[in-house]
């Protein structure tokens, strides 16, 4: 029998290519350190860590709801250690975020065209005002949590498919939005919105819901399926409102100031009364009012107020 020989394989090493990196890399440094200079006195700033982030946020949802994002075997006698210790470790974390955050938040005023920075006198003041936003972050944490069980009821009895709280915590991505969401609101209205809108970012990447921090949201909110759901920085919701998937709160236009730059801050999202009920795929735009206790059928482009106990259809917007 004839032994046969292995078959040799020609091997042809992959191309290497020139990719002009000296002069690539230099032109980068060039736009770093002189044109577009955003240096924080001269040193490189630390970003905030989603990493830690994340852990934060699910040490602040174990404090406030221990049983369900923490230790489900927790007994009468340890669960306020337990709290007390996902709290300590949080909160501490929480601030050196805080701080890296402040680093990235610009002066009114700054030239658009340049990220400018908050610059501290000394390191020191910026520890400390870290940790002054951290410890009033925490002071608010009972009516956070307060607010979070008015969203699980509102969630419970507004969903025939809910057969528990626990489901609805665990599963049901419209809480796990608001938690972040109200989280993010403290911040932000703490002086950190670097660090909110990060937290927002977290939110939506987990759950498909977009919340800017600075929106302003009232108790027993509830968010059904949740998917694409769009909030504005300026929006003002009221008590008792329910929104269901692709619902946009956004704004209708966007006013420059006369050289032509955005300007920012400016009231430019929809007020929605309590007991407003917006349906999927309706888009709300502009610094509109929605009247209490009214329905805005699915898929419906709304530009105009409507007046308390409106019930607005595709049909009566197209005719208007």
């Amino acid at each position: 029998m004839t032994k046969q020989r292995p078959s040799l394989e020609l091997v042809i090493p992959a191309p290497v290519g020139t990719w002009g990196l000296d002069n690539v890399v230099k032109s980068l440094r060039q736009s770093r350190e002189e044109t577009h200079n955003i240096r924080y006195r001269g040193q490189i700033r630390e970003l905030p860590s989603r990493e830690a982030l994340e852990k934060i946020l699910d040490g602040l949802s174990a404090a406030l709801f221990p049983t369900h994002y923490g230790q489900p075997v927790l007994t009468d006698e340890s669960i306020d250690y337990f709290v007390g210790d996902k709290l300590n470790i949080a909160l501490n974390d929480l601030a050196e975020q805080v701080r890296r955050g402040l680093l990235f938040v610009s002066r009114q005023g700054d030239d658009a065209d340049q990220l400018v920075v908050k610059v501290a006198s000394d390191a020191r003041d910026l520890d400390l005002e870290a940790i002054e936003i951290t410890r009033n972050f925490a002071a608010q944490l009972r009516h956070i949590r307060d607010l979070l069980v008015t969203d699980l009821q509102a969630a419970y009895h507004g969903d025939p498919a809910a057969h528990s709280v626990s489901e609805i915590l665990v599963c049901y991505p419209g809480m796990t939005a608001i938690i972040y969401h109200r989280f993010a609101h403290a911040l932000h209205n703490l002086g950190a919105p670097f660090l909110a809108r990060l937290i927002s970012r977290i939110a939506h990447s987990s759950t498909g819901i977009d919340i800017h921090p600075g929106a302003e949201i009232g108790g027993s909110f509830f968010v059904d399926h949740g998917t694409g759901v769009v909030i504005g920085e300026t929006a003002v919701i009221g008590q008792r409102v329910r929104l269901y998937q692709a619902v946009t709160l956004g704004a209708k236009r966007f006013p420059a100031d006369e050289n032509g730059t955005l300007i920012k801050g400016n009231p430019r999202h929809p007020l929605v009364e309590d007991d407003v009920v917006v349906y999927a795929g309706a888009t709300v735009l502009g610094r509109i009012t929605i009247g209490s206790g009214s329905t805005i059928g699915g898929g419906v482009w709304l530009t105009h107020s409507v007046p308390p106990g409106s019930n607005i259809t595709q049909a009566q917007t197209r005719n208007h």
